[in-house]
């Protein structure tokens, strides 16, 4: 009886997710999508049967103007484009390699009607040399279709992705997103990421590039982050990305590594001198945080332990590599709670404040480096992160629960053998 329940639990559970995806895709239209349906002929917003069409590239050597000429256009229409139109359509910076377009008129003359250059994928300069002349731009009927992936790591993100025919511009994204709390030069097998994006369709047919991933998650070394796009501020440009707890993953480091009950007792000084030792040059490449014996020693952001043992007059001590920038040490601790290869996020407590090693008191000596250099923590400018502020707060979680559980109920796919020719797809559940 208890398997029997099990099984309807389970396939309950399952027939809830598929609904929750049905209806979160139902939500889903396409964004300023343009005549859709359009027929090729009807293309730039001419209709192409009316013309003779003559599709090709601009070359080295090639200008607008011989163009012109050489498809019967005068010169008066010619000057007239490239001194009054020249804001819209700058003749001189046509470049090679783009594509453009003639329509020509049907006669024998064949005589350039209409010019139209493509800026790119999907925005176009036309230049209409019919009675007046005018130039102005567009852009091609674009759909957008939101694209769901979930996948396994074998071996390295970017093959993960590729496997599933991702753009490599939404793995820039999401490494990009990810850049404070993930580490992806030291990825693990089994690592997992499910990502929510916008694809671009011209024509519904012919693909044009990727928009910003709309959500994600991603679990490393069994952590899960998820990371969702939110826009506190109506002046800013670009929305920062947060967790399901509404933390901003543009991790800022916080200002020391114990939490309260500390001193500094000695900066960064890399002109030191000490009465002991002769008053002789000693730098001080650390800062020193006081507290007592046994006190919390926290990591200041998230990222990956790369040495936790004791050695020489740094006593027992842990170093976190955070990006591939930013690096934190913390030495003379009485006993460390980490492991080399350990992912940590930032508040965990790795050890506890000791006097090992080179010590005169108990304390933390708190180290900082950027770029491989050991820099003064105090004195640099860091980024800044905060998270939703309270007021947002409801409403940032309301507008993440079913984004949310439409990432859950996403199903892993994963390739046996990520660099494999041929590849065997396997499907699991979340």
């Amino acid at each position: 009886m208890r398997k029997y329940w099990g099984i309807l639990l389970i396939a309950i559970i399952f027939t809830c997710c598929k609904e929750a995806q049905e209806v979160q895709k139902a939500d889903v239209a396409p964004v300023d999508a343009l005549a859709e349906d359009a027929p090729v002929d009807t293309q730039y917003g001419f209709d192409l049967e009316a013309f003779k069409v003559l599709k090709d590239t601009i070359r080295n050597g090639d200008s607008f103007g011989e163009l012109m000429l050489k498809h019967h256009v005068d010169y008066p229409k010619i000057v007239r484009i490239a001194e009054d139109y020249k804001d819209t359509f700058n003749v001189k910076l046509i470049k090679v390699g783009k594509p453009y377009v003639i329509l020509k008129s049907k006669d024998s003359l064949e005589r350039a009607e209409v010019f139209i250059y493509e800026n790119d994928r999907i925005n176009y300069t036309v230049v209409d040399l019919r009675d007046s002349v005018t130039a102005y731009t567009d852009k091609k009927n674009v759909t957008y279709r939101q694209r769901e992936v979930a996948g396994v790591i074998q071996n390295h993100l970017s093959g993960a992705l590729d496997t599933l025919g991702v753009d490599y511009a939404v793995t820039i994204n999401l490494s990009e997103i990810y850049a404070w709390t993930v580490d992806f030069f030291k990825l693990e097998k089994g690592d997992k990421f499910k990502l929510l994006y916008k694809e671009r369709y011209i024509n519904d047919s012919i693909y044009a590039g990727s928009e910003p991933i709309e959500a994600a998650y991603f679990e490393h070394k069994g952590v899960p982050i998820y990371a969702f796009p939110y826009a506190t501020d109506s002046l800013k440009q670009m929305a920062d990305y947060y967790d399901d707890e509404s933390n901003n993953l543009r991790s800022t480091f916080l200002k020391a590594p114990i939490k309260f009950g500390y001193r500094v007792s000695s900066r960064y000084n890399l002109k030191r001198r000490i009465a002991y030792y002769g008053y002789k040059l000693r730098p001080h490449r650390g800062t020193d945080y006081a507290a007592p014996i046994g006190t919390p020693i926290i990591a200041t952001a998230d990222g990956t332990v790369t040495e936790s043992r004791r050695k020489g007059g740094n006593g027992k001590y842990v170093k976190i590599k955070h990006n591939g920038m930013y690096s934190t040490q913390y030495l003379h601790m009485k006993d460390r709670n980490v492991k080399k290869g350990q992912f940590v996020r930032q508040g965990d407590v790795i050890g506890w404040v000791g006097m090992t090693g080179n010590t005169g008191g108990p304390h933390v000596c708190y180290r900082f480096w950027k770029n491989g250099v050991q820099v003064d923590p105090l004195r640099e400018k860091l980024p800044t992160a905060d998270p939703i502020p309270d007021t947002l707060k409801t409403a940032y979680l309301n507008h993440i629960a079913p984004i949310k559980e439409q990432l859950d109920c996403l199903e892993y796919q994963v390739w046996n053998n990520e660099d494999a020719g041929n590849n065997k797809l396997i499907t699991q559940n979340p």
